[in-house]
């Protein structure tokens, strides 16, 4: 299967979007090779502005130019978008709505080598508590240039969480980005495995897997964590009576989360949360942490032969 890594794909879709409206710049955090807005500082170099490590900064410049009328797609790593500048997002940019894109690169444990002071494994939660953000976490290359688009067309502030390491393309050129929507990618009627990001892929071949063993298990991608698709999760809770949460993320704050204090309110069945125990990452190949952190088909394939067993009569 043909592997891209979605930042890879954020950098084509801005190039993209950069020729189709002329509203759109770009800020990035002396980052613009690993976070691909290269491309676009390329193209249109009197649209890029390169704020250096400074991501307070960058945040507050975005609102500045939002404010006046432009379309301003922020970019640096998640640790820094979410921790660093977490002042800014809230009060610069998200208390007056204005129409920021702030698209975080490298984040979770996928980054690898560069270790827990590089690996944002609690962004979401953080943006999660924000009012008024959007928050996207596409799960390939097709999806994220679609989640660019729509977050384009979306008057307000949006986050988008984007990984460092190739993942596998899910989906075809025509697929259908609705934000807020959850998308079914597998049905089943014994139990629902919700995922987002990378963690789509794992939670499909885990499916498969468990298909062999007549366990029939639906699977739900929810590439828009806020707005959350209740209604989605709600209907497998119903369902199928047995969910397992999927993501490169704290299990403290996360999807997790929401998938949890959705059921609690509405239809309470068991959730086992597969996602990073509270910890910080370490050190290690991506193959390696994923592994490490239980973050792998083989332990998607466990959480639910759990999850399905337990009574709560």
């Amino acid at each position: 299967m043909k592997k891209i890594a979605t930042r890879e794909a954020y950098g084509e879709a801005l190039v993209e979007l950069g020729k189709e409206n002329p509203d759109v710049v770009v800020l990035d955090a002396d980052l613009a090779k690993s976070t691909k807005t290269i491309d676009f500082g390329k193209q249109y170099p009197h649209r890029f502005f390169d704020m250096g490590v400074a991501e307070q900064n960058m945040l507050g410049t975005a609102a500045g130019l939002a404010a006046a009328g432009k379309i301003p797609f922020c970019s640096t790593f998640a640790v820094f978008a979410t921790g660093r500048a977490f002042d800014q997002l809230r009060n610069s940019i998200a208390y007056p709505r204005l129409n920021v894109k702030i698209c975080a690169s490298h984040a979770g444990i996928t980054v690898g080598e560069d270790g827990a002071s590089h690996q944002s494994v609690e962004d979401i939660a953080l943006v999660r508590s924000v009012p008024n953000l959007t928050v996207f976490i596409p799960a390939d290359a097709v999806e994220t240039k679609k989640a660019v688009m729509a977050a384009a067309e979306i008057k307000g502030p949006v986050y988008i969480r984007l990984g460092r390491m190739a993942v596998p393309v899910l989906h075809e050129d025509d697929f259908v980005f609705e934000p807020g929507k959850a998308l079914l990618m597998r049905e089943g009627a014994d139990a629902t495995i919700i995922a987002t990001g990378i963690m789509v892929a794992e939670a499909l071949s885990a499916a498969r897997q468990l298909a062999e063993e007549g366990l029939d298990v639906r699977v739900l991608n929810i590439h828009t964590i806020k707005p959350l698709d209740v209604g989605a999760v709600i209907s497998a809770a119903k369902d199928t009576k047995a969910i397992v949460t999927a993501e490169e993320h704290s299990i403290i704050g996360g999807l997790g989360s929401a998938v949890a204090e959705t059921v609690c309110e509405h239809y309470p069945v068991p959730v086992y949360r597969v996602g990073i125990p509270d910890t910080f990452g370490e050190s290690g190949t991506p193959a390696e942490l994923i592994e490490r952190y239980g973050l792998t088909a083989r332990h998607l394939v466990e959480a639910v032969r759990v999850t399905v067993r337990l009574d709560w009569k």
